[in-house]
């Protein structure tokens, strides 16, 4: 159990850092779409080195036992803790006020948008991840290796260029703005962390009322 333990928080942790990589060259370009096609990078790398990501594991609570929860919940612990790392290293960097500073100003549009708001974006978020999780997955094992990289990219460019919430990449973003607009961050982290599980598990729990079996 202690070794399953240090595996989920390890790999989680590792996930958090690569996404606070991702929120970094995403903030570092000019061009949105082309921020939002290299933040994919940290999915990619998530997927390839079997980490742990708090969206890419939530949806299957859906459809596997109660005692796959404790992974979920020391997977997102993981994720909070390498977003924290990542903020505070980037922070000792030459361009750590930069980044900050146009970290303060997204944070402070999230968490200024109403609860209701904040949930609802969140689960077209969470619906995108468990697309993207998920599909890389079922087309790896078909050995289609264009749909397998376009599955995880589309998504991903797709939730950043829409303004949906991500509750890890915008841990990321509030550590790297030194956690500036701090008071407003329990509502909005609670009902992100709601609405991307509440997205990533309604894909396959609709999906079970389909006599197209996937799960």
């Amino acid at each position: 159990m202690g070794k399953k333990i240090i595996s989920f928080l390890s790999d989680g942790i590792l996930s958090g850092i690569f996404l606070c990589v991702g929120c970094c060259v995403s903030m570092s370009v000019e061009s949105k779409p082309l921020g939002a096609f290299l933040f994919s990078l940290g999915l990619c790398a998530i997927i390839v080195f079997k980490f742990g990501l708090f969206t890419g594991k939530a949806g299957y609570m859906a459809v596997k036992p109660l005692s796959y929860v404790p992974e979920v919940v020391l997977t997102f612990i993981g994720n909070a803790t390498g977003a924290a790392i990542g903020g505070f290293l980037l922070n000792l960097t030459r361009f750590g006020t930069t980044l900050s500073e146009k970290a303060a100003a997204i944070t402070a549009t999230k968490f200024a948008d109403s609860p209701l708001s904040i949930f609802v974006l969140a689960v077209f978020c969470g619906i995108l991840m468990f697309t993207a999780v998920d599909g890389n997955k079922r087309a790896t094992e078909k050995g289609d290796f264009v749909m397998s990289l376009f599955i995880v990219v589309l998504p991903v460019m797709v939730f950043i260029l829409c303004g949906f919430n991500h509750c890890i990449a915008d841990t990321c973003y509030f550590f790297i703005s030194k956690c500036a607009n701090a008071s407003q961050a329990a509502v909005y982290f609670l009902c992100a962390v709601l609405g991307n599980a509440a997205g990533c598990m309604s894909v396959p729990m609709v999906k079970k009322l389909s006599l197209n079996k996937l799960f």
